[in-house]
């Protein structure tokens, strides 16, 4: 008669350690999933092997990553415009420029135009509005203020549709001879 080996108390304790840690990693890599968007997996989520699923949460993880470098590009370009006119404003008030002054930046999918002008020459900033929207762009916010004998227009516009764009030299044209 054969004598049975009984399991030492080490195995034993290596088999728990093991499979508590399975359980751990599966936990995690759940959790990890969960936190992905369901739309961002294909074909399906439940279909997928755990292998896939956390392959296809390292690209997601890399998308994130690009996006995020890429936004930081916009905002960096977006302050040097933003500094750019600043810098114009101060140039134009200390200079003593020609009034009305009209600007107008094009920023890809959106617009920015400062319109800088005197107290005595009104023009109603509906019409700015109008002169935007007819040429396909939609005023999202603007701002007036007052410095002096100058009044400080700046509208920003988002372009309606973005794969057509906005004629720029058109718009200037236009918001030249409403403001001048």
């Amino acid at each position: 008669m054969k004598k049975s080996k009984s399991s030492s108390p080490e195995k034993l304790d290596r088999k728990l350690v093991e499979r508590n840690r399975r359980i751990h990693m599966k936990g995690l890599c759940f959790k990890l999933t969960s936190l992905i968007p369901p739309h961002h997996f294909r074909p399906s989520k439940d279909m997928l092997s755990q292998q896939d699923q956390l392959d296809q949460a390292a690209e997601y993880i890399k998308q994130l990553k690009e996006r995020i470098e890429e936004l930081k590009a916009r905002r960096t370009l977006a302050m040097a415009n933003t500094n750019e006119t600043n810098k114009n404003i101060k140039d134009t008030m200390m200079f003593g420029l020609r009034l009305p002054v009209v600007e107008l930046k094009d920023l890809g999918s959106s617009l920015e135009v400062v319109l800088i002008s005197g107290l005595e020459k009104n023009f109603m900033l509906y019409e700015v509005i109008s002169v935007l929207e007819d040429e396909g762009a939609e005023v999202v916010s603007t701002s007036v203020s007052t410095m002096g004998d100058r009044v400080f227009h700046t509208l920003h516009a988002q372009v309606k549709v973005t794969r057509v764009g906005v004629e720029t030299s058109r718009v200037c044209q236009r918001l030249h001879e409403l403001v001048c």
